[in-house]
């Protein structure tokens, strides 16, 4: 009896509470059509449209996501797959930039194909249908129709492994395909071992573009039967020889005759480095056949990962928004280095270093992520930003100068600004310093008073139009920027350069560089430099100090990066009162960014606005910031395949969600606070390290009540809208009260 009362009284989810499935939440397709969201539809044009992404299976910050192939080659803005494509042309080996406009490389793709034996793209592409897919983020599979023929797929760090399973009795050939659109590459099969083992040589783009990039997407795999038969071909020419190197649409085929109901397995280790460092990948993350169990071991390290941040709500459509746009942002920087810490040496020719401990990672998206990606993790994963920044450290030693962009494991001096140096002072200001932090600013400090060798310079290190930005403290549009990836843009890397010396003034202090330090705070004023009061917007600056002509505030300008100039006035993150200022103070800030609401100017999918929403904290009237974010998060983000506006970049478009819909966002990384906007969700609880947890709880005196009126932080009244990193880090409790009304 006294047992039932219990029972009556607290549910039995009380006593015994099951582990939510988040990954359930997680929608991989999402972003892999065209964005139909309103921000979208009005600015974005072209590849802007898409977000890039792809159903990938892997792990968090793997080495090499599994997707199927939709689109084949390596080409620029082309994923390897598209919702809108009917055909499957293979299962695709991958290091695609999740959300990103670049190729893949050193890719490589493998083909069931059942029947006769087709080498073509256009024989052998199979018809499928959404309905026949499952997608998640540890596991894949389809069930190809006209082959009766059902693929499954699953992935470790640097490996993966996939099971065919035969509907009918009959032959089955895997063509194993590396992917260079130059013809480049090597396969060769070995039918005793039961084995194909094979490079695709990656090439740079950007700077250098086309050039050997110094290391190859290595791969060996491995069958879990001996082939009845086996070859390589070129095309549709069959080949007799157990190899092939450096033919256009060449690859290999391993044959077998299979009965209905069989499977076959195939295991495959990848690597940057060598064969022997694939061999060794996958003897240390697959050691069995056992396909079912590598499943279930891969849903537990996204369970975990998921579920660093649970969200309570009735809304089942915000927990798939929130943990897709999760999913997304931990897909990069990506693992470069094998299991015993072997890696291609940055901007090198082919060879190899070693780590002493940690691991080393490349891929850093660092225009679009430094500003909550990469923030994100500092909060959850402090240790693993220590390997990120040392790895930048490793970059600027092999290389002799910090990266601007490091992708490809190389300088590509892509997009604008030098925000690497952003990254590294938001960590060290955050109290993440398990790196040489006196050789970090020695690297950044080059960038920042240093100007490379010619041909240093021209293959893409240090900053662009440096010269001219310390002589006239900005950009004059007489500098067109040669030997940059992005022309002009003048305004955008003079408000860039302004911030990122700032970042860089932030470190100076505290290290003692005080000549070093005034220098630079005064340079992070350069901002002012190109704005003019005439028009309340930054503008295109001659040399002579005249502005230019025939000025229209919201049309996209050659002095501008992918914008307007009203959009890229706000992009002042270190000094919002010193713009508010310019703009006749706080009052005409708030003014100035309800023109830019009102006139439906503000644009999502690029990554300059992303803190202009939260810009409002710093006006008379905070609560537009509440009615703001809502908005965009009710507007930009949905799910489905076009439930993103524009380029995910890395996962930076999916962690503006996530820190939006969480409350807070870190409108200047490099300082050590945050925005405060209304949380979308009832509850929120983020695990911290040390075992410490932040509890945010919502109150509201309707669903639709965005209005903060008060905040308590562990039951006392906290009446400012920022928070500083260190009060987050120590955990607590938050409630929110929030109304339908402005009140506070």
């Amino acid at each position: 009896m006294k047992r039932l009362l219990l029972l009556l009284l607290f549910p039995v989810a009380a006593f015994a509470q099951k582990t939510e499935d988040l990954t359930r939440y997680v929608q991989p397709y999402s972003g892999t059509a065209a964005s139909t969201t309103k921000g979208a539809l009005k600015h974005g044009s072209g590849t802007e449209l898409n977000a890039n992404t792809i159903p990938g299976v892997g792990i968090p910050f793997g080495m090499i996501q599994w997707t199927p192939q939709t689109q084949t080659g390596e080409t620029k803005c082309n994923p390897p797959y598209l919702y809108r494509d009917t055909k499957i042309s293979g299962f695709r080996g991958t290091h695609w930039l999740s959300g990103s406009c670049v190729p893949d490389y050193g890719s490589f793709t493998i083909m069931p194909v059942t029947g006769k034996l087709k080498t073509t793209v256009a024989a052998y592409a199979a018809e499928f249908s959404h309905q026949d897919e499952i997608t998640t983020p540890y596991y894949y599979s389809v069930t190809l129709p006209a082959d009766q023929l059902k693929t499954e797929l699953t992935g470790t760090a640097r490996c993966g492994m996939l099971q065919f399973t035969m509907n009918k009795t009959d032959s089955l050939y895997l063509l194993i395909v590396p992917n260079s659109d130059k013809g480049k590459g090597f396969v060769k099969i070995d039918r005793t071992r039961g084995e194909v083992v094979g490079y695709n040589p990656a090439y740079r783009i950007y700077q250098g573009s086309g050039n050997p990039a110094g290391f190859n997407g290595w791969f060996v795999l491995q069958v879990d039967r001996v082939s009845a038969t086996g070859g390589v071909f070129s095309g549709s020419g069959l080949l007799l020889q157990d190899s092939i190197l450096n033919q256009k649409e060449s690859g290999a085929y391993l044959g077998f005759k299979l009965n209905k109901g069989e499977r076959l397995r195939i295991r495959i280790g990848t690597s940057f480095s060598s064969l022997t460092g694939a061999r060794k990948n996958l003897e240390a993350e697959i050691k069995t056949w056992k396909f079912d169990e590598l499943v279930k071991q891969q849903k537990e390290v996204w369970q975990k990962a998921l579920a660093q941040i649970k969200v309570k709500t009735s809304v089942e459509k915000d927990k798939r928004i929130f943990y897709t746009a999760f999913y997304h942002t931990l897909q990069h920087p990506r693992l470069f280095n094998d299991v015993d810490g072997t890696y291609p040496r940055f901007a090198g020719q082919y060879e190899l270093s070693k780590l002493d401990k940690g691991n080393y990672y490349d891929d850093f998206s660092m225009w679009d992520t430094y500003r909550a990606q990469l923030p994100l993790f500092e909060i959850l994963k402090p240790d693993l930003v220590n390997d990120f920044v040392a790895s930048m450290i490793i970059k600027g030693q092999q290389g002799g100068w910090m990266p601007i962009f490091p992708c490809w494991n190389n300088y590509t001096a892509a997009m604008i600004g030098d925000h690497v140096t952003s990254f590294i002072a938001s960590a060290y200001l955050k109290g993440i310093r398990g790196y040489d932090v006196n050789e970090a600013y020695r690297l950044m400090r080059q960038n920042a008073f240093e100007l490379p060798p010619a041909a240093d310079y021209q293959n893409g290190k240090g900053r662009r139009a440096l010269t001219s930005y310390l002589k006239y403290n900005y950009i004059p549009t007489e500098d067109d920027v040669p030997f940059a990836f992005h022309r002009n843009e003048q305004v955008s890397r003079t408000l860039e350069y302004a911030y990122d010396d700032y970042a860089l003034a932030m470190i100076a202090k505290p290290l003692g560089k005080t000549a070093d330090y005034e220098e630079l705070i005064k340079r992070a004023s350069n901002y002012k430099h190109v704005f003019d009061p005439s028009v309340n917007s930054v503008r295109g600056k001659n040399a002579d100090g005249t502005w230019i002509g025939n000025f229209k505030a919201d049309e996209k300008s050659s002095f501008i990066t992918e914008g307007t100039p009203r959009q890229y006035s706000f992009y002042v993150p270190q000094d919002i009162p010193g713009l508010a200022k310019l703009m006749g103070g706080p009052a005409g800030l708030e003014k100035a960014l309800d023109t830019l609401f009102e006139k439906n100017e503000y644009w999502h999918g690029n990554e300059p606005s992303h803190h202009i929403a939260f810009l409002y904290n710093y006006t008379p009237s905070p609560w537009k910031t509440q009615r703001v974010v809502r908005q965009i998060i009710r507007d930009e983000y949905s799910d489905g395949p076009g439930g993103l506006s524009g380029n995910d970049d890395s996962g930076q478009m999916s962690a503006w969600y996530v820190f939006a819909s969480m409350g807070f966002y870190p409108v200047s990384p490099a300082s050590d606070q945050y925005m405060i906007c209304s949380p979308l969700f009832d509850e929120i609880e983020i695990s911290l390290p040390e075992a410490k947890k932040l509890k945010i709880t919502t109150r509201r005196t309707a669903p639709e009540s965005i209005y903060i009126r008060e905040i308590r932080w562990n039951g006392k009244v906290y009446a400012k809208y920022d928070i500083s990193h260190e009060m987050l880090m120590k955990g607590g409790n938050v409630e929110i009260y929030l109304f339908n009304s402005p009140g506070r």
